[in-house]
């Protein structure tokens, strides 16, 4: 199990994530920054997400992987 961050982030808000979460592997960290960014869109806000990355780093602040969460919305229709 690994620990991983996942952070929110646009060209004017950042969304640290102090808590992190165990992962065991890459395949179950896609899974989590997916649910991630769905918990983000659910909620009821004015906010455009379209623009926002989940940037996934590991408990040496290195950068695994990003997620756009355009990648999870879709596109609109």
């Amino acid at each position: 199990m690994t620990q991983l961050y996942f952070h929110c982030s646009n060209s004017k808000k950042v969304f640290v994530d102090q808590r992190g979460a165990m992962v065991d592997g890459l395949a179950e960290a896609r899974d989590h920054a997916t649910r991630v960014v769905q918990s983000f869109t659910s909620e009821r806000s004015l906010e455009d997400w379209r623009d926002w990355i989940l940037h996934v780093s590991d408990d040496q602040g290195d950068e695994l992987f990003v997620v756009p969460f355009l990648f999870v919305l879709g596109k609109p229709h």
